[in-house]
């Protein structure tokens, strides 16, 4: 079975990621790793990439369509990216995708903590990056983030710890026929 889980930076996609692949005992691809790599491979903050993505398309292109490539290599996979349940969608690739978020101050202090930043940093760093998606996805997929009608399953994580977060998912996967 194919899974996305897509939403924005500190929701907590990717821990949910790394726990599912163990339960399911499925890989799991983290598109936001890529990304960070290509970032530290180019000497660049994720600002600074965000901002050269801004003006070259050739970079998301590539990450992008390395989701696609994957899903249709491989039938068992679970795919953590912002643009993975529309691109598989686009590309008729069939997988359950979920959708996951929390306020903006949970988010925020997620992030400072993951980022070791003050919340000021944080929010600066992660209005600039979310702000630079938006514009990128708009402008060269005619995406808007905030359309969730893609979505199979949408959860806030606010309240939740990861195992409960986990805990939903698998009862929406066995819900839909999926487990």
């Amino acid at each position: 079975m194919r899974i996305t889980i897509s939403g924005p930076a500190g929701s907590g996609k990717t821990t949910a990621c790394s726990k599912l692949a163990a339960v399911l005992s499925l890989d799991a691809v983290v598109f936001g790793n890529i990304f960070r790599e290509f970032a530290a491979e180019k000497g660049l903050t994720l600002t600074e990439l965000g901002d050269l993505a801004e003006k070259d398309r050739s970079i998301d292109e590539m990450i992008d369509s390395r989701i696609v490539q994957i899903a249709r290599d491989r039938d068992d996979i679970i795919l953590e990216s912002r643009l993975a349940a529309y691109m598989l969608n686009r590309n008729g690739i069939p997988a359950f995708k979920i959708y996951m978020d929390a306020s903006p101050d949970v988010r925020i202090k997620r992030v400072g903590i993951r980022e070791n930043e003050t919340a000021e940093q944080a929010l600066k760093v992660t209005a600039e990056r979310q702000a630079s998606e938006e514009r990128r996805y708009k402008t060269y997929y005619n995406i808007d983030l905030k359309d969730t009608s893609v979505y199979d399953l949408i959860i806030n994580t606010d309240d939740l710890d990861p195992d409960q977060v986990i805990q939903l998912i698998l009862e929406a996967l066995e819900d839909n026929g999926c487990l």
